[in-house]
């Protein structure tokens, strides 16, 4: 047989040093109870008391070896467990990472989809459906922002029909227009001659445009503002004449924004409201307004119109809100001005 080697022996030794340090009270309870038991069973007979004694101690002595069978047992699964949990540990920070990266990818996937859906919120819509998306944004507004060349439709369609809901359901009206100056020859005469340029001949109206037409146009707007204004109280509107001209027509409703051209037939630009689009041309517009020369239309009330206002009310008119008619306009072209803001031609039909 080989002799154990000298290396194995204080290893040996060791190990049970340490199993004698976590048992040693077992231990001592195991051979004190066999020690007692044995002397208390002696070579003489022994009484009940002793022979119960030793049972005790009998039972005590099997307690402290099933102490030390489970401290065997117990020592490996602690250690399994031990190692369990160093692993899962080093699992649950890989876990950690993960997630990390995961979160990550899910803020590139929101940031992407909202790209997506703000991409998709500029709708183009023929020339054709102009007019049923302006009649639908017309529906339950209570503000309207508008800023283009002399406000044609806006006396035709949009501020009738605004106004006419608002006092059927007694509610206020928010009113903002911007047109062009009809004081100013020069961006009146520009404004005349890129519509001429873009379509020949009368329009949608029957008429040509000329620097005549183009300024009565929009003397006729201004016109048009007052006479609703002093039919309804809860009408807070405002006008902003601009000296520059614009080929765009926005209309801003409390549900989209439209943004046409100077064409009826041609296509437009869509923005429903929520989006940031919408925003930007809201605050876009009211920029610009607060920039052009403003109509004192709260002023008005000091010159009443009439259902059918006269030539002498429509001269004063201008005069107290210090808009002045153009040099030698007559009757006659006041009396078209007033055509114009009450019976106006919708250049959509």
């Amino acid at each position: 047989m080989t002799a154990p080697t000298r290396t194995g022996m204080p290893h040996t030794m060791t190990r049970f040093a340490t199993w004698l340090g976590k048992n040693a009270d077992a231990l001592i309870a195991l051979i004190l109870a066999v020690v007692v038991a044995v002397l208390g069973l002696g070579v003489n007979m022994p009484n009940e008391d002793e022979i119960t004694n030793s049972a005790v101690l009998a039972v005590v002595g099997l307690l402290a070896t099933s102490v030390l069978r489970d401290r065997g047992r117990r020592a490996p699964v602690e250690a399994e467990v031990r190692d369990t949990l160093r692993s899962s540990s080093a699992t649950l920070d890989g876990l950690d990472r993960k997630l990390d990266r995961l979160e990550s990818f899910e803020e590139v996937v929101a940031g992407t989809r909202r790209a997506l859906d703000e991409s998709a919120v500029v709708r183009v819509i023929s020339g054709a459906q102009v007019a049923q998306v302006l009649e639908e944004a017309r529906r339950d507004t209570d503000r309207w922002f508008f800023k283009g060349g002399t406000g044609t439709y806006i006396r035709a369609r949009t501020l009738p029909e605004c106004v006419a809901a608002a006092r059927r359901e007694r509610r206020a009206l928010l009113f903002r227009m911007e047109i062009i100056d009809p004081s100013d020859a020069a961006v009146c005469e520009d404004y005349a001659r890129h519509r001429r340029s873009v379509a020949e001949g009368p329009d949608a109206t029957g008429e040509p445009w000329t620097l005549e037409r183009t300024r009565k146009e929009a003397y006729a707007t201004i016109l048009a503002a007052c006479w609703h204004k002093q039919r309804f109280g809860m009408l807070d509107i405002d006008i902003g004449l601009s000296r520059t001209m614009t080929t765009l027509r926005y209309d801003l409703s409390a549900s989209r924004v439209v943004v046409t051209r100077d064409d009826p037939r041609g296509e437009a630009l869509v923005v429903d409201s929520g989006k940031f689009y919408y925003g930007w041309v809201s605050a876009e517009l009211q920029i610009s307004l607060d920039q052009a020369r403003r109509v004192p239309v709260e002023q008005a009330r000091l010159a009443p119109l009439d259902d059918e206002p006269t030539v002498e009310e429509v001269r004063k008119l201008f005069d107290v809100i210090g808009i002045e008619l153009a040099q030698g306009y007559t009757d006659r072209d006041v009396v078209e001005i007033v055509r114009k803001a009450l019976r106006p031609k919708d250049p959509y039909e």
